[in-house]
């Protein structure tokens, strides 16, 4: 078998190789990007320095830089896909190193911020909301206001008030939820969205394998809650004043800052939290758990046609 040394030697020989060799040095050395490398570091170059990386630069010349030849990060061209190459001298050498794209970088800051979201039970369109993609109508002007007002106010460690989106089913008030999360996200505020009528459900089956206190205590503590939906559950005492009281007590003291959804206003929560399914009647409790909900959210009406239909 021929030595790949021999091979080179021989080809070199050749007329319509060298021709051919001489035509792709020429196109790389006047490549824009090559000829701007080589003479901001005319200085430090030598001939003999550029033949020997002639393969590193023809590789350069080729490869997208700046997603400028790529149409999305998933259509990446370069070998390593999401990097792109730049052209640095290391020990006498041209050489090549990768570095994240612009769109890789977008990427991997937009997976960042969906791991500060946590989320119980909340369906996937409502965890990608933005005020971008929600319906501007004079409607619900008022709502997104005041969602957007908080996100821009907001600072970690600051007594300020949550909302309490309230109206009719399909208005987009577990959409306005979701945008305000995803923004908070952007500043590195994490947050949680809590679906609360399976919220409940799961707690009730944690008393066996002792996890409740733990799953509490979570929803407790982090900086920025959201009860999706809340009114909706089958209430009993003890979702009430087992849960939903202690978690509401440490966030009022604590000013930590929480959000709600519900098809009630406030006079119709309190009187959904007044009535178990039992047929228990509990005004005073009911009343307690409202206090601490006017204390933590301002309430706000969410209008407009239904867009579930």
């Amino acid at each position: 078998m021929e030595n790949i040394n021999d091979t080179l030697k021989r080809l070199a020989g050749r007329d319509d190789f060298r021709k051919r060799y001489e035509q792709q040095r020429n196109q790389t050395l006047n490549h824009p990007d090559v000829k701007a490398f080589l003479k901001s570091h005319e200085d430090e170059l030598t001939s003999e320095m550029i033949d020997k990386s002639i393969m590193k630069l023809f590789e350069y010349a080729n490869l997208s830089k700046e997603c400028n030849k790529c149409p999305s990060l998933d259509g990446c061209i370069n070998f390593m896909k999401g990097y792109h190459p730049k052209l640095v001298i290391q020990r006498g050498n041209i050489d090549l190193n990768y570095d994240k794209c612009p769109r890789k970088m977008i990427d991997d800051e937009k997976r960042k911020n969906e791991k500060l979201i946590q989320s119980l039970y909340v369906p996937k369109d409502i965890l990608r909301a933005s005020f971008d993609t929600l319906y501007q109508d004079d409607t619900r002007i008022d709502a997104m206001q005041k969602a957007a007002a908080f996100v821009m106010n907001y600072t970690p460690g600051s007594s300020q008030k949550g909302i309490y989106f309230y109206g009719k089913f399909g208005v987009g008030k577990s959409y306005l939820l979701g945008a305000v999360a995803n923004e908070l996200a952007e500043k590195k505020v994490p947050s949680m969205i809590v679906y609360v009528p399976e919220l409940y459900r799961e707690l009730k089956s944690s008393i066996g394998d002792s996890t409740l206190n733990e799953k509490i205590e979570t929803i407790k503590k982090v900086p920025v809650l959201m009860f999706d939906d809340i009114g909706a559950e089958t209430m009993s005492s003890w979702t009430r004043d087992e849960v939903l009281g202690p978690i509401l007590q440490f966030r009022m003291l604590e000013s930590l800052p929480t959000f709600f959804s519900s098809n009630f206003d406030f006079h119709e929560l309190e009187h959904h939290l007044a009535h178990s399914q039992r047929g228990e009647e509990e005004k005073m409790k009911a009343r307690r758990i409202m206090e601490r909900i006017r204390y933590l959210a301002e309430p706000v009406l969410v209008e407009g046609p239904n867009r579930r239909k």
